[in-house]
Formats: structure tokens, sequence, C-alpha cells
């Protein structure tokens, strides 16, 4: 809701709901017997990180660019918008308004309410929790490659073991069961075939 001036210069009795005036701009709102002023974040711009889209783009899924691209078109519409803004909110011209308000220190009332409000500006909560999930995702990350490592390391024992064994095609039952200890079949404790026990069938 904002006080109207036309064109003209009159002031509109009524209350309109608008905050762009025709003739002079009067960027005030109505709030619970309170103002509000324009809220511009354009004084802090300087204090924005900057994001490194190409490699953020590089982490990103197939499967999930076009989630990707929609955030960084959100991204940028929402900074242009924001350097659109000025870094303060127009002038407003109290003396016209009292000159032309015929009801005694209701200006007064309106320019008091509107210096002293402040817009607070919004708190991070959410980068804790990013880097608290980044650190967690870091320690996944080298717990997973350790393991790696690790499996590695057996991996080159079996590979190591293959090429020093008797080719297949040479081998006897006895190098076989030599070589794949699990494949040994227990006849003295299992006579009857398959010389198992029948929960491992």
């Amino acid at each position: 809701m904002v006080l109207q001036r036309t064109v003209s210069g009159n002031v509109c009795s009524d209350w309109l709901p608008s905050s762009s005036i025709s003739g002079r701009t009067f960027p005030v709102r109505v709030r619970r017997k309170g103002l509000l002023k324009t809220a511009t974040m354009a004084g802090r711009r300087a204090a924005l990180k900057a994001i490194d889209w190409v490699a953020f783009a590089e982490r990103v899924p197939p499967n999930q660019k076009p989630m990707f691209n929609a955030l960084k078109t959100r991204s940028d519409t929402l900074l242009a918008k924001l350097g659109s803004l000025p870094e303060s909110p127009p002038a407003i011209d109290w003396a016209f308004y009292k000159t032309a308000i015929a009801r005694p220190g209701m200006v007064d009332e309106f320019e008091k309410k509107y210096k002293a409000f402040q817009v607070p500006e919004p708190v991070d909560k959410e980068t804790a929790k990013i880097e608290a999930q980044e650190q967690e995702a870091n320690k996944s990350a080298a717990s997973y490659i350790q393991d790696s490592k690790d499996r590695i390391v057996q991996f080159e024992k079996e590979l190591q073991k293959f090429k020093n064994m008797i080719p297949f095609d040479q081998m006897t039952f006895d190098d076989y069961n030599e070589a794949f200890p699990e494949t040994k079949l227990d006849k003295e404790k299992y006579p009857y075939w398959p010389h198992k026990p029948i929960a491992d069938l």
C-alpha cells in the first residue's frame, strides 16, 4: 500500500496496493501499522561467492544435466535481477508529503518508522550443513580409496598366482586341487557322490 502522487501533483486520498507511482516513486509499503522498505541486496554484491559453473558441470552425471541446467538458469536469472537493483532505495520527498497531507504528524510518523525499519539479512543456515556433508563424503571417499588399494594388492597376488601356475591344459586333477584347494573333494568324510555336505549343494 502506498501514497500515490499523480502527474498533476494531487495526492490521492486512498491507499493503493502498488509500489509504482505515476510521476513520482514512493517505494513504501504499509505492514502491520509499520513501513517496509524496498529490500535490496545490491550493496552486498561483492560478498557473494562466485560459483565455478565449469567445474560444477564436470561433476554432474549425464542423467542430472537437465536439473543442473535448470539450476544455472535460475541462478543467472536471480543474479541478473540482483544486479539491476540500486545500491539504495530511491529518496523520498518527505517535505512534499508534509505539505500535501493535511493530517498532522502522519508523515512524520511514516518517516520515523521508515528510517527505523531494517530489513534483516538472510542467515546462511545451509553452508555449514553442506560443509559437514562434504567432510563426511571425503571420509567415505578416502575409505573407499584405501579399500580399493587393498583389493588391488590382493588381486595382483592372485594374478601372479595365475601367471605362475601350470597351464590348465597341462594340469592333472591333483594339480588343479592344489592350485584351488576349495575344489578338493573329501572322499574320506563324504564317501558318496558328490563328496560334500548336502547343505553345500
